[in-house]
This record gives C-alpha cells, structure tokens and sequence, in this order.
C-alpha cells in the first residue's frame, strides 16, 4: 500500500481526504460550540428564572451594566409608566398567531428610565394596530420584571410611527432624551403584585440542547470516511495488480485415455 502513495494521483487523494477531514472538524467544532452555548443558556433560565426578585440599582448598577450571565434575572421596580411614550413592538408570535408586544418605558423613583415589554397583544386582521388598546396603569406603581438583552437593531426592518422592529435601547433612550438603562430591558412579569390583564405576559421559555451533539459526532465519523475512502481504493487496486494463480492442470489417467478414444469412434 504504501507504493502507491508514491504515485501522484494516490497522493493527491489522500490530499483531499485531509482537507475534507479538516472541513468536516471545523464543522464537528462548531456544532460543539453550539452546544456549548445552548447547554449555558438552559442553565442561565434554571438559575435566575425563579430567583428572588431585588432592586434593579442593585442588579445594574449602571445604566448601561449588563452581563449575559444575568439573563431572566427578576429585578423589582417602584416608579410609572410614560405611557406617552409606549411604543408597539411589531411582529411578535404567541401560540401560532402574530401580533405586537407593548413596550413602555418605567421611570424609577431615582429618575431612571427602565424599558419594560409588559406582554403580548392581538393583532386586528389586515391592521397595522391591536386589536384592544393596551390598558396600562397610570401613576404609582411596583413592577417586577426578567431581564433581557439589547436586541439591536435589523437591517432592512423600519416600522410606522408610534412602532418599532426591536428593542433597540439605546434609540429608545435617545428619543427619549433622559437618563435610560441601556444594557438591558426587562420583561414583565407581575404589575402591582399581579399579571396584568390587558395583556400577555411571556410565558417560561422551554429551552433544549438541540441535536448538537449527535450532528458533532457526525462530522467527525465523515472525516475519517475520507481517509477509510482512500484505503479501500487503494486495497482494491493492490488486488487487481495482484497475479492471478491459475489452477494446475492434472495428468490424465488411463481411463480418461480410453474415454477420450471412444468419445472419437
């Protein structure tokens, strides 16, 4: 076998059954790292879902303080609405139908603004509004909220006046014009010690690991295919080249002699 890797077209063979193993790799360690990152994330919702809730100043000491590591953390609020600034958040799915989420901007008793996505409200067929206006409290209020990341914006995506594509936070402070908790937002969980009922508020997310796994070993068993490729064309060259043993011819007895001279009568 290790004749032919002497020959050219065997080299450039195993030439790309490495490069195919490298790909194959590169892909297995991606799905790893996909993995990975789903594995920190159902642990992230396990730790912080159900924890107490505590002030946001001592969560986020910063208007711009945020760590990923924070997600669904509950922080508690005391201040209101600026319900003049509720904005509608476009395109928002629950259980199949699509509607808009109610993002309303929370000013805290210290002055800081806190955006707050207070649930989920049907949209009117073939309209651009809900179906309700949403009813939310004026005045004093205490709020308990999950905290969630900036979601940027999306290119390509605008929205009508009064909407919006995403949490962009800080646009939203930037129209807004005072001081806003830019690091991340929160999604409401009780308002005044209860649900409110003029929306939906989001629902525990149910969160798997996927079939990362599986598709990661997957791409390492394909890799080594690639070099199992080379090797069984090589043995089966090896085995036509090989000489073929012809069977050995036996001398002819006396009755084979006879036969032969009467098959001729």
């Amino acid at each position: 076998m290790l004749r032919l890797l002497r020959e050219p077209r065997w080299l450039g063979y195993l030439a790309l059954a490495v490069v195919f193993a490298v790909v194959c790799c590169l892909l297995g360690a991606w799905q790893w790292h996909r993995r990975e990152e789903a594995l920190a994330a159902i642990d992230r919702l396990e730790s912080n879902y159900d924890r107490e809730p505590a002030p946001v100043a001592d969560v986020l000491p910063s208007p711009d303080a945020f760590d990923p590591d924070q997600q669904w953390t509950p922080v508690l609020l005391e201040g209101e609405y600026l319900v003049d600034e509720q904005l509608l958040l476009r395109g928002r799915w629950r259980a199949g139908e699509v509607g808009f989420d109610v993002v309303t901007p929370f000013r805290t008793t210290d002055g800081t603004v806190f955006v707050v996505d207070r649930g989920w409200i049907d949209q009117a067929d073939g309209a651009e509004r809900p179906v309700t206006e949403p009813a939310t409290p004026e005045g004093r209020t205490t709020i308990v909220a999950r905290l969630r990341p900036d979601e940027g914006t999306i290119a390509g995506r605008g929205a009508p006046e009064g909407q919006i594509a995403s949490v962009d936070l800080p646009s939203i402070a930037a129209a807004l014009g005072e001081p806003t908790y830019t690091g991340a937002y929160g999604l409401l969980a009780s308002e005044g010690g209860a649900e409110p009922a003029d929306v939906a508020v989001a629902a525990r997310p149910v969160l798997d690991e996927g079939p990362h796994l599986s598709y990661t070993l997957q791409w390492f068993v394909f890799a080594l295919g690639g070099f199992a490729a080379v090797g069984w064309g090589m043995r089966d060259e090896l085995r036509g080249d090989a000489p073929v043993e012809r069977a050995k011819r036996s001398r002819p007895t006396d009755a084979d002699v006879e036969d032969e001279i009467l098959d001729r009568r």
